[in-house]
């Protein structure tokens, strides 16, 4: 008997699910059980939801939105904490229903979800309800995001609310499932644009940035995930204090926003993707602050610099509340005190600096030369190379595949796949690096806008753009941000180092014949396929 059932993210066991005593993420199996219990939790608060939407308070969709981001990949893995979430939960759903809160699971209206129906339903029902699920999952940690900043979008929480309604559903089939998925996809567009606008009007919108992968002597302070806010309460709290800050994983594209930048202990970059993390913390004398995913179980020989925020949890970590008062973690830089001089660090590549800050706003306000280059034939194809880095075997695809891409081309990526290549110096074209960084993975918005202006420059639909798109995918947030290009009709997507352990085969042939996904093969095969196009 299984002792547990996960296969949200890319590197699940066997490419099929995790099943034994740990996730290969290290979550336990019984904190795996757990958040399945929250997450038939949520479906049954939707439920309970139904009717009764007049109910619904702030607290209702915090609550949603929570427990959705709680799932995603290396986020929690505090039993603790996850507990304390579903009884949050549950008091919502007696508030709104007081009378039902005990009713037999008969009832099919308010009871909590058996996620073992899920997990053991028709491969196709499966499928689809888990790209429902995983991708409202990722759209949840943009929501988060935004919400933090004050900014929220009342058709977004509606839909998840909608979704996991959906995912609850036992009588539904393809018919009825396959809609929502598309429409995951075009909320997902509408909840990215939302924390675009909070981010680019609360921090000033990108411009290109040069950061420096050197590590200043002295006192410093590692910040990783994707919460900007969390960075400029970290800012604030460090100004005149003798403590540098320095960003990881997707937190790089911090240094591009004009508001972020001022502060002149900004410094630079630490370490490379997430999955190098255990490696690259494991002497480092500074604490390391997590404010999202990815955080992997630290190891005994750094636990006690690592402290976590927002949503991230792992027991026996100090986790910093609502408060934001990072004293702890201030105090444990000046007690260990940085490196005695500065300590000089690279890329994967041997690179000792990267680029970032190419997000819609900086790339557009140059279209003139791009669409000369274009014209001219200095540029004759684009590559949107992005998404999630991992540890499984054959990821060094995606660093050879932007080697060998041609002089007269430019590489579009974002999110944290770009650590396999953004130290590479390709050269520029027109001015312009070859290489540009348009930032997080919820920066998809901008390469979507991006997309949507060159198009519109040279009369043509997406499709017909000289413009590959190559990605490499590893938790929920990039379920979410595919489903989001099949909505808006783009095809011919390239997708790796595997395939989704959640897609059918029935599933797979209808992304196959409609929109022409296929796996990645070699760098070499793919490359002589594309430029032909």
């Amino acid at each position: 008997m299984n002792k547990m059932f996960c296969f949200q993210c890319e590197q699940t066991a066997g490419c099929t699910g995790c099943t034994g005593s740990a996730g290969v993420c290290g979550k336990k199996a019984d904190t795996a059980l757990l958040q399945d219990r929250l997450t038939g939790s949520l479906i049954g608060l939707a439920r309970a939801l139904g009717g009764n939407e007049d109910l619904i308070t702030p607290e209702t969709d915090k609550l949603f939105v929570e427990g959705l981001f709680t799932a995603v990949t290396n986020v929690n893995f505090n039993n603790e904490t996850i507990n304390a979430l579903t009884e949050r939960i549950e008091a919502e759903k007696r508030r709104i229903v007081p009378d039902c809160a005990v009713c037999p699971s008969s009832c099919g209206r308010t009871d909590d979800y058996d996620m073992q129906k899920l997990w053991n339903a028709d491969p196709d029902i499966r499928s689809l309800k888990s790209l429902i699920l995983f991708g409202v999952r990722g759209m949840a940690a943009y929501a988060y995001h935004a919400d933090v900043l004050g900014y929220r979008d009342e058709t977004v929480n509606a839909f998840f609310r909608k979704a996991l309604f959906a995912v609850g559903m036992d009588d539904w089939g393809m018919d009825e499932l396959l809609p929502v998925v598309m429409q995951v996809g075009e909320v997902n567009l509408r909840c990215m644009e939302l924390l675009d606008r909070a981010n680019t009007e609360t921090y000033g919108h990108p411009t290109p940035t040069e950061v420096p992968l050197t590590v200043e002597k002295g006192p410093f302070i590692v910040i990783s995930g994707h919460d900007l806010y969390d960075l400029k309460q970290l800012l604030e709290q460090t100004k005149d204090k003798g403590i540098n800050i320095y960003t990881h994983g997707e937190m790089l594209p911090a240094h591009a926003y004009p508001r972020l930048k001022k502060y002149p202990h900004l410094k630079g970059n630490f370490g490379t993707a997430w999955q190098n993390q255990q490696k690259e913390f494991d002497n480092i004398p500074a604490p390391v602050l997590f404010t999202t995913n990815c955080l992997m179980p630290p190891k005994a020989s750094y636990a006690d610099r690592v402290f976590t925020t927002e949503m991230v949890s792992y027991p026996e970590i100090v986790h910093i509340g609502e408060s934001k008062d990072f004293t702890p973690v201030i105090e444990k830089a000046l007690e260990l005190g940085g490196y005695p001089e500065d300590r000089e660090f690279t890329g994967i590549n041997g690179g000792n600096k990267v680029m970032t800050g190419f997000g819609r706003n900086a790339v557009l306000s140059n279209a003139e030369t791009v669409i000369a280059a274009v014209k001219s034939g200095d540029i004759k194809h684009f590559f949107l190379v992005g998404g999630c880095d991992g540890a499984r075997t054959g990821r060094n695809y995606y660093t050879e595949f932007v080697k060998q891409s041609p002089a007269d081309s430019i590489i579009l990526t974002l999110a944290c796949g770009k650590y396999r290549f953004n130290d590479l110096d390709l050269g520029t074209i027109g001015g312009l690096p070859r290489i540009m960084d348009m930032g997080q993975c919820n920066d998809a918005y901008s390469a979507i806008k991006v997309a949507a202006a060159l198009a519109e420059a040279f009369g043509c639909g997406i499709n017909e753009l000289p413009l590959s798109i190559v990605l490499s995918w590893y938790e929920q947030k990039a379920v979410c941000i595919l489903l989001t290009l099949l909505h808006l009709g783009i095809k011919n997507i390239l997708l790796g180092p595997t395939l989704p352990a959640f897609i059918s085969p029935n599933v797979l042939k209808f992304l196959v014949d409609n929109y022409g996904i296929a796996p990645i093969s070699t760098p070499e095969e793919d490359m002589k396929k594309l430029l032909a196009k």
